[in-house]
């Protein structure tokens, strides 16, 4: 059976495991000749219970067991001011016990209400998170480290990482969970032939990639679509953390640039910018299958597959998995986008 031996990485426990994966029936009656014998799936990475759920729970669980075991006291970390990343590491420090500091950027051209203080800013201060807010050019992490430095001068212990926990540590989360799609995989008697998810952070992908070429099998099983950076930077950091998390499993394994497949041709105008193919595969998938994209990941991710199962960029037969990764507390802050659509 596939698996991998994470045994030495101290973890924490965030989620129920495996997170299930289901067929979409309803969203496949409504595409119908469409899907041209495409069979879609979706692995519920949304249902993590822990602040609401999400992919980032899988990284906090390694980077906050680090954490952990360094003695740390206080975690901090960085992200954009509606992050997923920032609301769960802000819920799992508080279900765990360390202060948290979050040093969020104004990064997406809004200042409306409902971005600067509804969905996941609103739950930041539920639960109980510390908020720098900064300007989008600033340099979050260098701030975050600087303050670090400070309460460690207090005698706090802290404990950074970055952006969508993206860390080498924090990829071994999304490794774990390859071992974990190819076991389910084999249980269903269902060959995915491609496993398909959003890249931000590049983290999700790097850690599929890894995990997939840790057991042996063929990292470009794992596909995005870059959402964040353009697709020529996306495919740069995930090679890179990949191969980082490669040094922590298998020592001496390394990725080539052609074994990363990202597609950056759905991420519209920049990073949390709203584009047609978003809007209709949120409202797709909530109409037909009752279940939840956000606006700022999964759904252009999301988006990205269905125009190219329609341009039949994927072989009639394939069945193909879709990361649903959560983030549902952002479409609260996407109000406008969905009701001037």
């Amino acid at each position: 059976m596939d698996s991998l031996d994470l045994a030495t990485f101290p973890r924490l426990s965030f989620l129920a495991r495996p997170t299930p994966i289901e067929p979409l029936e309803g969203l496949g009656r409504h595409l119908g000749a469409a899907l041209n014998g495409v069979r879609l799936f979706v692995k519920r990475d949304d249902l993590a219970g822990v602040g609401g759920g999400g992919n980032k729970l899988r990284k906090l669980e390694f980077l906050l067991g680090a954490a952990r075991a360094e003695g740390a006291d206080t975690v901090i970390t960085v992200g954009a001011l509606q992050s997923n990343h920032a609301r769960l590491t802000a819920a799992a420090a508080a279900r765990s016990g360390f202060a948290c500091e979050l040093f969020l950027t104004r990064s997406v051209p809004r200042t409306d209400a409902d971005y600067a203080g509804n969905g996941n800013r609103l739950l930041d201060d539920l639960f109980g998170a510390r908020v720098h807010e900064l300007p989008g050019e600033a340099d979050s992490l260098g701030l975050a480290e600087a303050r670090a430095e400070t309460l460690r001068a207090e005698g706090r212990r802290v404990y950074v990482f970055p952006s969508g926990g993206s860390s080498p540590v924090g990829c071994l989360g999304y490794a774990a969970c390859a071992a974990e799609i190819l076991s389910q995989s084999a249980e269903m008697g269902v060959d995915f032939a491609h496993i398909v998810t959003a890249n931000g952070s590049a983290g999700t992908h790097a850690g599929l990639a890894a995990g997939l070429a840790a057991i042996g099998r063929d990292p470009r099983l794992a596909k995005s679509y870059a959402v964040l950076a353009e697709e020529s930077e996306a495919a740069r950091l995930t090679l890179d953390k990949a191969n980082a998390t490669l040094a922590l499993l298998a020592p001496g394994t390394h990725l080539t640039p052609g074994q990363i497949a990202i597609d950056g041709s759905h991420r519209g105008r920049g990073y949390g910018i709203p584009t047609p193919g978003m809007l209709e595969a949120v409202r797709l998938m909530a109409r037909t299958e009752g279940l939840l994209l956000d606006p700022v990941y999964s759904g252009k991710a999301f988006g990205g597959l269905l125009h190219d199962v329609r341009a039949g960029r994927y072989r009639p037969g394939d069945a193909v998995l879709f990361v649903m990764t959560g983030g549902v507390p952002g479409i609260f802050a996407y109000k406008g986008a969905f009701a001037d659509a």
